[in-house]
């Protein structure tokens, strides 16, 4: 799924789209083996380096925003004492939520590219058009399908584990 309503920024993913969804890989694989969390991790990245990192820490936080994608952002305000991202892509290893999107749009992050789609609480198309809907001041652009088997598989092994 591509949606890139800014002429301005890449709507087709591409090598370092990959490269930085493998780190988000990395941190969802964190989440799940260190933290018990459901797999899924979030980078940030502004001028081709890493400003904000996050993995799902829902239980270990006893919080219900603690989703990866608030973590990168929040650890980005934190690294940048700002809390707008212009210009940033935030790659995450599975299609972000309502509460994370409006979290995204908020921030003024340039682009989404994500993994897989959840087709139960999705907000980039798949279930809900909040990450793409053009009511919005601001426009994200969204990728989606970025090393989306590796992505879904690892969140597949983990909820088959627990039945």
């Amino acid at each position: 799924m591509a949606s890139g309503r800014d002429p301005g920024t890449k709507t087709e993913a591409d090598a370092s789209d990959a490269a930085w969804m493998r780190r988000a890989l990395e941190l969802a694989r964190h989440a799940e083996e260190h933290d018990d969390e459901v797999p899924v991790g979030a980078v940030l990245v502004l001028g081709g380096e890493v400003v904000g990192e996050g993995w799902n820490r829902n239980i270990t936080l006893d919080d219900p925003t603690a989703h990866a994608e608030v973590q990168a952002l929040r650890d980005a305000g934190r690294r940048l004492r700002n809390y707008r991202f212009p210009g940033s892509t935030l790659y995450v290893t599975l299609e972000p939520c309502v509460m994370c999107a409006g979290a995204i749009i908020h921030a003024r992050v340039g682009r989404v590219v994500y993994g897989a789609t959840d087709p139960k609480t999705g907000a980039a198309g798949s279930v809900f058009d909040t990450l793409v809907s053009d009511r919005h001041n601001h426009r994200t652009a969204v990728i989606g399908g970025v090393l989306a088997e590796e992505a879904s598989a690892m969140l597949t092994r983990f909820f088959r584990s627990r039945r």
